[in-house]
C-alpha cells in the first residue's frame, strides 16, 4: 500500500529527493571573496538540499568553517559571511538527508584533522558499502561522530599508509563503492572527483584565472563563471598554485549517470554533457505526446517541474497549454496546520487549481514521476473539484518500481506504488481517467547528452554496483 510520508518541514515526501549539492572555488589572486561566491553558488544549488548548509574557507592553510540547519539564507547572513576569513579557496555544501539523521552534526562540509594535515570534505551521493567499511573501521578503533558516509571517507584517509594527504585521499577512493561526487580542500589544494560510474553530476568551470567546481552549471551562471567541462567518472582533479592536474584513480567503466537528474533533479537551466536539461524535458513531453493518443482540450503541468514537458507535449499534439494550477512560491519551510482533518492541506497550501481555466475541460495533467501516488491523488481530486470533465495523467518517466541506493531517498521497495500496483490500478488509486507513462526507450531517445550512459535501476532493478546487506536493509 502506498503511504504518505510527511517531512518535519511540511513537505510531502511523494517525490524522489536528491541528496546534496557541492561547490568549490580556487582563487589564488585574491580578486574574489571566495566565501561570498560560495554562498551564491549554494543558493543556486538550493534545490538539491534544504536541510542544512555549510561553507569552509581556507586562508593560506587556516581553515574556517560555518554550517547549520536550514536554507542557505537561514544559515548565513552578512555577519556570518564576513566572519569567514577571506582566503584563496572555499568549499560549500547543501544537504538533503537520504542517509543519516537530519541533525547539525551531519551538516557538511566535514572538517577533520589528522597527522597528514587538515582535510575538508563535501560529498554528494551514497556509498553502498559504507556499513561494511564503518563496521571494520570501528573494529580497528575509529570513533565516529556522525552518521555520514562522508566521515567514512575521512577515516579511510586518516588510516591510509600514504603520508601525502592527496595520495591518501586517492587511496580511500579505491575502497569506497557507490555514488559520490566530492569536493575537498587540503592545506594547499582544491580537489574534485567522481565515482567510476559517474552516477552524480560534477562540473568544472573558470572565473577569470580562477577555477570553480559545482554539482550543476547553474551555480556557474550566478557568479559569472564559464562552464569548462564535466569532471569525468573515475577522475581526480587537483587545483593549486602549480595549476590544474588531472588523473584517473580507477579504470574506465561504462557511464551510469542518474537519469533522474534529467527527469527531475537538475535545474532546467543547467547543462549536462552538453545537453540542456530544459530542452531534454521538453523533448520528453514531445515523445510522450507521440506515445499517448488521447483526445483532450487542455494541457496542464504540475508546477514547476512539469512545465517544460507540458510545453513540448502541447507543441507536438497541438492541444492548447495553460497554467491550470498555480503554485504558491512563498510557502515557507514550516507552517501551522490549523485543522488536522484537512488531510490534503500540504498540497492545498502549495498548489491551487484555476477553476476558470479548467472547468468543463478534458485535461491532460503532465508530471515527471509518480513515486508514492499520494500527491497525484490529491491534485487530481482538486482538479475535478474545479470542474474538469476528464483528467488524464501523463508521466515523463517509466514506472518507478525499484528503490535507489545511489543517493535518492527511495530505499524501500514497499514505498513505491508501481512496485505493488499495475498501471491500471495506479490510475484507479489516483482517480485519473487514464494514466500513461513515457516508455524507457522514449525517455532515453529524448536525452542527447554527449557520451553519457544512464543508470535506470529504479525502472528495471538492474543495479550497476552491488549493494551491501547493511545498506540494502536500511
Amino acid at each position: 500500500m502506498a503511504r504518505e510520508y510527511s517531512l518535519p518541514n511540511g513537505r510531502i515526501k511523494d517525490k524522489m529527493e536528491e541528496e546534496c549539492g557541492v561547490f568549490g572555488i580556487y582563487d589564488p589572486s585574491g580578486r574574489y571573496s571566495v566565501a561570498n561566491l560560495t554562498y551564491l553558488g549554494l543558493h543556486a544549488l538550493q534545490h538539491r538540499g534544504q536541510e542544512s548548509a555549510g561553507i569552509c574557507v581556507n586562508n593560506h592553510g587556516e581553515f574556517n568553517l560555518h554550517k547549520g540547519m536550514g536554507l542557505v539564507t537561514n544559515v548565513f547572513d552578512e555577519e556570518k559571511l564576513s566572519s569567514l576569513d577571506e582566503g584563496e579557496m572555499a568549499i560549500g555544501h547543501v544537504r538533503y538527508s537520504t542517509t543519516g539523521a537530519s541533525k547539525v552534526v551531519n551538516a557538511q562540509p566535514l572538517l577533520v584533522k589528522s597527522i597528514k594535515g587538515e582535510l575538508a570534505l563535501a560529498h554528494n551521493g551514497n556509498l553502498v558499502n559504507s556499513g561494511e567499511l564503518r563496521a571494520n573501521l570501528e573494529y580497528h578503533g575509529s570513533i565516529f561522530h556522525s552518521t555520514l558516509d562522508t566521515e567514512v571517507i575521512a577515516h579511510l584517509v586518516a588510516r591510509s599508509f600514504k603520508d601525502d594527504i592527496i595520495e591518501a585521499f586517492t587511496q580511500s577512493l579505491q575502497q569506497i563503492k557507490g555514488a559520490f561526487s566530492i569536493v575537498a580542500m587540503t592545506k594547499n589544494s582544491l580537489i574534485a572527483t567522481r565515482d567510476p560510474n559517474g552516477f552524480r553530476p560534477l562540473s568544472l568551470g573558470r572565473l577569470g584565472e580562477s577555477y570553480v567546481v559545482a554539482s550543476e552549471t547553474c551555480a556557474f551562471d550566478i557568479i559569472g563563471a564559464e562552464h569548462f567541462r564535466d569532471i569525468k567518472p573515475g577522475e581526480v582533479v587537483v587545483i593549486n598554485k602549480e595549476g590544474i592536474e588531472s588523473f584517473r584513480y580507477y579504470e574506465e567503466r561504462p557511464y551510469n549517470f542518474c537519469i533522474f537528474e534529467f527527469i527531475y533533479f537538475a535545474r532546467p537551466d543547467s547543462i549536462i554533457g552538453d545537453q540542456s536539461v530544459y530542452l531534454a524535458r521538453k523533448e520528453m513531453g514531445k515523445q510522450l505526446a507521440r506515445e499517448m493518443k488521447i483526445e483532450a482540450d487542455l494541457i496542464v503541468p504540475v508546477p514547476s517541474s512539469g512545465v517544460p514537458a507540458a510545453l513540448g507535449f502541447s507543441e507536438e499534439s497541438g492541444i492548447p497549454y495553460d497554467y491550470g494550477i498555480l503554485r504558491n512560491r512563498y510557502v515557507g519551510r514550516t507552517f501551522i496546520q490549523p485543522a488536522q482533518d484537512i488531510r490534503d492541506l500540504k498540497v492545498r497550501i502549495k498548489l491551487n487549481p484555476l477553476k476558470e481555466i479548467i472547468e468543463g475541460k478534458r485535461v491532460i495533467l503532465i508530471d515527471d514521476s509518480i513515486v508514492r501516488g499520494t500527491t497525484s491523488k490529491q491534485i487530481i481530486k482538486r482538479i475535478r473539484a474545479a470542474g474538469a470533465k476528464e483528467v488524464h495523467m501523463a508521466i515523463t518517466s517509466p514506472p518507478v518500481t525499484h528503490p535507489c541506493y545511489y543517493g535518492l531517498d527511495t530505499s524501500r521497495r514497499q514505498e513505491l506504488i508501481a512496485a505493488e500496483k499495475s498501471v491500471a490500478e495506479i490510475s484507479e488509486y489516483i482517480g485519473a481517467d487514464s494514466l500513461t507513462y513515457l516508455s524507457q526507450e522514449g525517455l532515453l531517445n529524448s536525452i542527447k547528452a554527449n557520451g553519457y550512459g544512464f543508470c535506470t535501476a529504479c525502472f528495471s532493478g538492474d543495479y550497476p554496483v552491488e549493494v551491501d546487506k547493511v545498506k540494502k536493509e536500511g
